[in-house]
């Protein structure tokens, strides 16, 4: 069963109390010798079960700077002043900042889908240096390791890597990413088949394992740990329901080969 903030904080102080209370009891050399290394030792446990938990503490302080925020393993729909309609896919948050004449989106992590409604003001979306401009669309964009994956499902979007760069316009079924500020080469793309997530299926094509397995990971209330770099890099292909992401990695094991250990019910590890 997972446990909540609030458990894994009882667990936290109960734990630290008890090494206190231990190097308390020892004489002053060996006191001073053993309290970094017990409170050390009670820290890296906390910090298993909380992560394992689902709890991780760098998205919890982040997210107390966000607007709205979809926790890990659920899907969230957002209505904005403006009438826009959000979808943000699970372990998502993002900040929004509606002044100066224009509207603004900053995904912090995660990937938001959006249908945007038409005002008059511009509607711009950032995350990772980069930016896209709505020009009248339904579309996605889903941060990635330095940058963003942005797909087009209707209308049209500007997309800029980072300060500087060219803008590059993409219309439906199209998509593009870029990295470090440098922008890929934009192409075609089934975006219905793309953004299935919304209907709680992630669909893929001759894609890298460890793409996969980091999607899964929104929907998954712990850890998932790929332990093997070149097994990462396989490519798969595949339709996986999100809601039961074990049963997803079982398939894929069963496929390329590797084998899935999970411990305590919330560590799964591959390899």
């Amino acid at each position: 069963m997972a446990l909540s903030q609030s458990a894994v904080e009882k667990h936290m102080m109960r734990a630290l109390e008890a090494c206190k209370a231990s190097i308390a009891n020892e004489p002053v050399p060996v006191r001073r010798a053993r309290k970094l290394g017990g409170l050390s030792a009670a820290a890296f446990l906390l910090l298993m079960l909380g992560t394992g938990a689902g709890w991780h503490p760098a998205n919890w302080l982040r997210d107390l700077g966000a607007d709205y925020v979809a926790p890990v393993g659920q899907i969230r729909e957002v209505t904005l002043a403006d009438n826009s309609q959000l979808v943000l896919d699970a372990d998502t948050a993002i900040r929004v900042d509606f002044s100066h004449g224009q509207r603004r989106i900053e995904v912090q992590r995660g990937a938001v889908f959006f249908h945007v409604s038409h005002t008059g003001q511009p509607f711009v979306v950032e995350t990772e240096g980069g930016r896209t401009e709505v020009l009248g669309t339904q579309f996605e964009v889903r941060q990635q390791a330095g940058g963003a994956q942005v797909t087009v499902l209707s209308g049209r979007v500007g997309v800029t890597a980072g300060a500087g760069q060219a803008q590059q316009v993409l219309t439906a079924n199209q998509q593009v990413e870029y990295h470090d500020g440098q922008a890929g080469r934009v192409h075609g793309v089934d975006s219905q088949n793309s953004l299935a997530w919304r209907q709680g299926w992630l669909n893929y094509y001759e894609v890298p394992l460890s793409q996969v397995v980091d999607d899964l990971a929104r929907y998954y209330p712990g850890r998932i740990i790929l332990l093997d770099r070149q097994l990462g890099a396989r490519k798969v292909s595949g339709s996986f329901p999100g809601n039961d992401p074990l049963a997803a990695l079982d398939a894929l094991g069963a496929v390329t080969g590797f084998q899935r250990h999970t411990l305590f019910g919330r560590v799964t590890l591959l390899r």
